[in-house]
């Protein structure tokens, strides 16, 4: 039984809501990340992607530099223990349809992330489980015309 602990990275960047979506995607392309946690003093309070910056700002034609994260992160945020199993939480994240997810503690306080990638490199024995979340995770895979 593996834990998050054990694979998730920790020393994570955080930014503030009231932090610009230009300060943000400078973040992401520094970090080579697509999404940022969002913190109050160290509590979570959301996440801001490459996605919501395009879809909540950039096609709302929002002024990147003068838009707070607060008006594009997302704020329903699905975290994980750092003493839970990392099968359960993969379950989630293919539940869910996310590849990465904060990690919390009691308190609601950032004190990392575990992302896909975290499980496939750093828990070898989850490679079966790693394909078939990655596989619900990004169905469909097509995008939606509607």
């Amino acid at each position: 039984m593996t834990t998050v602990s054990e694979v998730m990275t920790r020393g994570v960047r955080s930014m503030s809501p009231t932090d610009t979506v230009v300060l943000a995607a400078q973040a992401m392309d520094e970090l080579n990340v697509g999404v940022i946690p969002v913190c109050e003093g160290d509590k979570l309070i959301g996440v801001v992607t490459d996605r919501d910056i395009v879809v909540r700002g950039v096609a709302q034609s929002l002024d990147a530099a003068t838009t707070q994260l607060s008006e594009v992160m997302s704020t329903h945020v699905r975290t994980a223990r750092e003493d839970e199993e990392v099968d359960r939480v993969l379950d989630a994240m293919a539940e869910n349809q996310i590849r990465r997810m904060p990690v919390v503690d009691a308190q609601g306080l950032l004190i990392g992330i575990l992302s896909i990638g975290d499980i496939a490199s750093k828990d070898p024995g989850n490679d079966v489980d790693v394909a078939a979340s990655l596989g619900e995770i990004s169905s469909p895979a097509e995008p939606d015309r509607a």
